[in-house]
């Protein structure tokens, strides 16, 4: 065909993928195999002539894209028409003029069944042909007809026989024939439920299954930022289906060329790493450009374009330039905890963590372009090599709707290429009235947590990947007052440091090499916790304990004990887990282990069918100081809290409740009203408990979710500091009662402000 014709094709070979790309632009008809007999006919007719293809896309301003198995699905059919076409079938069998008077109407119809309808509808010609068997079936044992005529057709009904068979044998036919009673041709609801392609708009890279799933029920749906989420439970499948529609899926073809045009246009600047080092200045940069550029295309098109559209369509611009495509819708949802990107890219679709429904499959299938477009942005942003040598990158994201740690992996450590995940932050910090109301802890071990925070603990969270770990450390960050310092330290940014220092903490960051890294010029992270004690009186938070660095944290400890607070997070799913990770793997002196005061161990929790995750704390313990050689055997570990699953919260233990927890008690010694008084210890555990359980408790009764979040809760906690101060120097002592009164006239006081507004 002549080239740029409707129909005219290429085929493409990428990897073990063969892509028939047929270009529809300047066809009449919208390309739809599902809708459109045309588009089938087309499919069929192409596939007879060039063979085995896995991929099917029609190219009309979007990509339309039939994967393997519809493919296979057409292929058959294809094979059969070619067959019939070449005279492979006995169709000589009916050229014989001795016959022609008895089978000539009947022969007009086989032909159009199997020479037309065959293409655009193989399932109406399936059953036209069987309705002309059983009707020349019938009409062979009439009275009357010649032996010539009964011979003719008996040729006929034999031919039409080997078709049936061979088209019975056919998986499209074979799938649809216990559905086909009553099918008549031209209808095409059963291929709907056949062939449904993936989208691709010209601007973009990754596909869009747009369509949902046939039988599919409808479990949630709601909008983030102009895209339609809807999670979809899939018959035969444990698996929810997280399917979006975003803005850019929505758009009419006057947009879609505008979108295009700009994007080519501004394509042919290749950001430097200098502009990647401020992403948020670049976004600006690219932002005014995409305006300036829309605004240009329109009037020289002569299209008239809103204001609020072309915002829209510079957001979208901005993020399929410079920016992540469809992984910012995502991580766009708060619900959206992880997404998962596997290898080979445009065959396996993306995963995702949901909030509410767990592991989730998508209806979004990343390109190969766009995973390495993916790969050098994150290579510019970070810094870090992505390369064989270097096969593991592990950087963070930071985007205008959220925050995203990203590890990144490619060949020869991932064979099939490259394959991403993204861990999404929370735009805000956790804060432990934030635990208590998600049932992660319990009101007392938030009050046991503030006093531990209070008394400059030394603090490792512990738990496996995706229990919550760096979130409860941001939380406990948030314990830490404001008047005191904090350094933080991390190979990969991810504890809320940007947000506290929104809300006047006096807070450093450091960033430090990754252990995976080799040959960075970044500074190595025992050189990075060694530092800390060169910049003054601090708290230290480190963001993981992962290796060499575990002796400089101790030694940190050891130096800085009963100073400040010093805390991180470590891979272990118990205390002896712990203890057993930093001494034998790394290291560490189990003498220098003692200077750990509290273990908190943070594990997911699944449902009793399996289906369901929940983020909880199942052990706060404390490390003792007498043991030598084993603390588990010795007896140095004390539980302070463990989890009931019975009742699925997290429960103090005897040991706790009747005093015996050196920790508090080293705490309260060095405080002349609680020394050698556990009574007046547990009284000021027990008011910061009844502050937690009062915030949650109103926030859930009022529906006021923003009184459990940071600015709330820190300025809570400053009240309560200075309404305790006070109350001790007209007092004399710290009386709960009192401190506990003033600060709900506070708060019920900072309640009415906020209704007033």
């Amino acid at each position: 065909m002549a080239d740029g014709a409707c129909g005219s094709y290429d085929v493409l070979r990428e990897g073990d993928e063969v892509i028939l790309r047929i270009d529809c632009e300047q066809c009449t008809f919208f390309p739809s195999i599902e809708d459109d007999g045309r588009t089938m006919a087309m499919a069929i007719d192409l596939l007879a002539e060039v063979g085995h293809v896995t991929k099917i896309v029609f190219v009309q301003k979007r990509d339309y894209e039939y994967d393997t198995a519809q493919v296979l699905l057409l292929e058959e059919v294809a094979k059969i028409y070619k067959q019939i076409s070449q005279n492979k079938i006995g169709y000589s069998l009916l050229i014989d003029p001795a016959s022609h008077r008895f089978i000539d109407a009947k022969y007009a119809e086989i032909q159009d069944a199997l020479h037309r309808l065959l293409k655009s509808d193989p399932l109406g010609a399936y059953m036209d042909l069987v309705r002309i068997y059983r009707r020349e079936d019938i009409f062979t044992k009439e009275a009357g007809l010649p032996p010539e005529g009964k011979q003719a057709l008996a040729k006929l009904l034999k031919f039409l026989q080997d078709i049936l068979t061979s088209l019975e044998q056919v998986k499209l036919i074979r799938m649809n024939k216990n559905q086909l009673a009553g099918h008549k041709s031209g209808e095409r609801e059963l291929y709907r439920r056949l062939f449904s392609p993936s989208i691709k708009p010209d601007f973009m890279f990754t596909k869009l299954q747009a369509s949902y799933p046939p039988d599919a029920e409808e479990l949630a749906s709601y909008e983030v930022k102009g895209t339609e989420v809807t999670i979809i439970s899939m018959p035969g499948s444990v698996q929810y289906l997280y399917h979006i529609v975003p803005p850019e899926f929505k758009l009419g073809e006057e947009q879609y060329e505008l979108l295009d045009a700009a994007r080519k246009i501004m394509a042919e600047h290749k950001p430097k790493r200098s502009e990647f080092v401020d992403p948020q200045r670049m976004r600006e940069v690219f932002t005014a450009i995409g305006e300036d550029l829309l605004d240009e295309l329109a009037g020289y098109r002569g299209i008239k374009l809103r204001e609020k559209d072309r915002d829209e369509l510079v957001q979208i611009l901005v993020r399929y330039t410079v920016g992540f495509g469809l992984i910012e819708v995502l991580l766009a949802d708060e619900r959206v905890q992880d997404i998962s990107i596997n290898s080979p890219m445009g065959r396996i679709p993306m995963f995702i963590v949901h909030q509410d429904f767990g592991d989730c499959i998508t209806n979004i299938v990343p390109t190969i372009s766009e995973a390495e477009s993916w790969a050098s942005k994150l290579r510019l942003i970070s810094g870090r090599p992505l390369d064989e040598a270097n096969p593991i990158l592990d950087t963070e994201l930071v985007l205008p709707e959220s925050r995203a740690r990203v590890a990144a992996i490619t060949g020869p450590l991932n064979p099939t290429g490259l394959a991403y995940s993204f861990r999404r932050h929370r735009d805000k910090p956790w804060t432990l009235a934030l635990f208590v109301s998600n049932g992660m802890i319990s009101p007392l071990a938030a009050g046991v947590l503030s006093f531990l925070i209070d008394g400059a603990r030394t603090i490792l969270v512990a738990g496996t990947r995706s229990s919550g770990k760096t979130s409860l450390l941001g939380g406990l960050m948030v314990e830490i007052m404001r008047r005191i310092r904090i350094i933080t330290i991390e190979d990969t940014l991810e504890l809320p440091v940007q947000a506290l220092k929104n809300l006047n903490y006096n807070i450093q960051s450091m960033k430090v090499a990754s252990a995976l890294t080799r040959g960075s010029t970044e500074v190595s992270a025992d050189e990075g916790i060694r530092t800390t004690l060169r910049l003054g009186d601090s708290s230290l938070i480190v963001g993981e304990v992962r290796s060499t660095e575990a002796k400089a944290l101790y030694e940190a400890m050891r130096v800085g004990a009963l100073a400040n607070t010093v805390a991180g997070t470590i891979h272990g799913d118990s205390p002896y887990g712990v203890f057993d990770r930093v001494v034998n793997d790394l290291g560490v002196p189990r003498t220098s282990f003692k200077a750990t005061d509290i273990i908190i161990v943070a594990n997911p929790v699944r449902s009793p069918d399996g289906l369901h995750r929940f983020r909880r704390v199942t052990q706060i313990t404390e490390v003792r100081k007498h043991w030598e050689d084993d603390p588990l055997r010795e007896g140095g570990f004390v539980d302070l809290f463990k989890y009931d699953a019975v009742t699925d919260t997290l429960q103090p233990t005897s040991d706790l409740l009747n005093g015996d927890s050196e920790i508090i008690k080293s705490i309260a010694g060095n405080v002349r009203e609680w020394a050698g008084n556990w009574d007046a210890v547990w009284d000021n555990i027990n008011l910061r408990t009844r502050i937690k359980q009062s915030i949650v408790d109103t926030a859930k009764k009022l529906t006021r979710p923003d009184i459990l979040e940071a600015p709330f809760n820190i300025a809570s906690n400053d009240e309560f500091h200075r309404i305790a101060e006070n109350v001790r120097e007209q007092t004399g002592r710290l009386d709960s009662e009192q401190i506990f009164f003033a600060w709900n006239e506070w708060f019920q006081r900072n309640l009415r402000q906020h209704e007033e507004a």
